[in-house]
This record gives structure tokens, sequence and C-alpha cells, in this order.
């Protein structure tokens, strides 16, 4: 059973409600970050790429100087995981023309090679314990890989099987529910759900940021990309903080 002392080594939050609500808030801020800076900015792909890559350098270095958990370093690094993935999917799809479906199986393929080789280099592949540095290591590989994957998955089920931003955004939510039916009701390995979870949320954050962004004919609300990626920022950071304030409050009342 996990206690408050191993909390208190681990280097990621608790898997609670509260987090897969500010993981969505992440990549529905990755999405529209990203295609800011690729579309609104005119970078294009590659060089908005790098951008992100370089902010992920430096956040994911931030966060492997801390001692324990941070939340502040390690919601920047997942923001980063996003907003790179965001591009990277898109100079796969676009610029180097994979297409949605062969770049999604390339990335899919991904996430397993790194879990198969975390789990024989570790014993274990952890997801709310993280206190060594290989497993931080493996930890975030796997989500920057996840969060790419996810891109390419939402693209795909958006344009290539035409059910449009909605109708894409509510599958992915369905499907996020029967991870948690699951977790409740089977004895699927947490750690499988979890990553199911975690690969799953990024194309309902990417569909979600679509439909803020995209013109109307597209099916979009044709909301700017700065303006949104602003106040989704700002409702993520206060939801870290309430979150945050919250279990300090539990933590002393015990």
């Amino acid at each position: 059973m996990k206690t408050d002392a191993d909390d208190a080594l681990s280097k990621v939050p608790r898997v609670t409600l509260a987090f897969w609500i500010i993981k969505i808030l992440a990549t529905t801020l990755g999405e529209t970050g990203g295609d800011a800076l690729s579309m609104q900015l005119n970078l294009g792909y590659l060089v908005a790429t790098l951008v992100f890559l370089a902010f992920f350098v430096v956040t994911l270095g931030f966060q492997l100087a801390t001692k324990r958990f941070h939340p502040l370093a390690y919601w920047l690094v997942v923001v980063a995981t996003t907003t790179v993935g965001t591009t990277t999917s898109d100079f796969l799809d676009r610029t180097m023309g994979l297409g949605y479906v062969k770049s999604s199986a390339l990335l899919f393929a991904g996430v397993v090679a790194v879990l198969l080789t975390w789990r024989r280099t570790t014993g274990s592949v952890a997801v709310d314990r993280i206190t060594s540095r290989s497993n931080e290591a493996f930890y975030w590989v796997t989500i920057l890989v996840s969060n790419t994957l996810g891109t390419a998955l939402g693209d795909f089920t958006a344009d290539t099987a035409g059910v449009g931003f909605e109708g894409g955004a509510l599958i992915f939510a369905g499907l996020i529910a029967l991870v948690a039916l699951a977790n409740a009701f089977t004895k699927v390995p947490k750690a499988v759900l979890f990553w199911a979870a975690y690969v799953l949320t990024r194309p309902l954050g990417a569909t979600l940021g679509d439909i803020l962004t995209k013109p109307l004919d597209h099916g979009g609300l044709d909301l700017s990309r700065i303006g949104s990626s602003a106040v989704i920022a700002v409702a993520m950071i206060v939801a870290v903080w309430l979150t945050e304030r919250g279990q300090a409050r539990r933590a002393a009342a015990a």
C-alpha cells in the first residue's frame, strides 16, 4: 500500500480525478499553443517543433533537478510534451507526408517499445511512484511519445474518419469512460489502464482545442489560438493551485 512517506519521495502527483482534469487542460493547451506558433505566427511545423523541443529540454532539466514532486516543474514538462507533440505530429503527418494512419501506427509502436524497454530495464512500469532517475527518464519519454501519438489519433478521427471535432471529442471521452470502468470493475493492470487513459486524454484535448480555434466552416468556433491558450493556461494554473491547496489541508488535518 502506498504511504505518505512514499508520496514524499515520489516526483509525480497522485493519480486522482483532479490529475486527469489538469491533464486534459494541459493537452488542450498543447494543441492551441502548438498551433499558435506553427500556424498563427507562421513559424511552420519544423521551426515550432524545435522551439518547443528546447522548451521541453529546459523544463525537463528543471524537473530532474527537483528532489521531490514540485507541481510547477511537473506540469510545465507535461505542457512542453503536449506542445512539442502537437507540432511533431503535424510535421510527420503533413510536412513529411506520412499521413495520420502511418504516423499513428509508428508512434503507437514507439509507445509500446518504450514501455517494454522500461519494464525489461527496471522490472516494472511505475505510474504513481517515481523515485529513481531511470524510472523518471522512462516516464517522461513515454509521456512525450504518447502525447505525440494522441495528436495524430485526434487528427485521424476528426479528419480522415470524418467524424469532425465534436464527434472526435465524444468518441475519446467515451473511450476514457470505458477505461475508468475497467479500472473500477476489472483486474486489468493499473499501469496498462493509466497509459491507455494518458494516450486517450491527448486526442480529447486536441479535438477540444480544435473546436475552440478552427474556422467556423471547419466545425470550430474560430477563436484566437493565442487568446485561447492564455485562458486555458490560467484555468490550468488555478486547477493546480486548488488541488495542491486541498491536499495540503487534508494532510494538515490528518
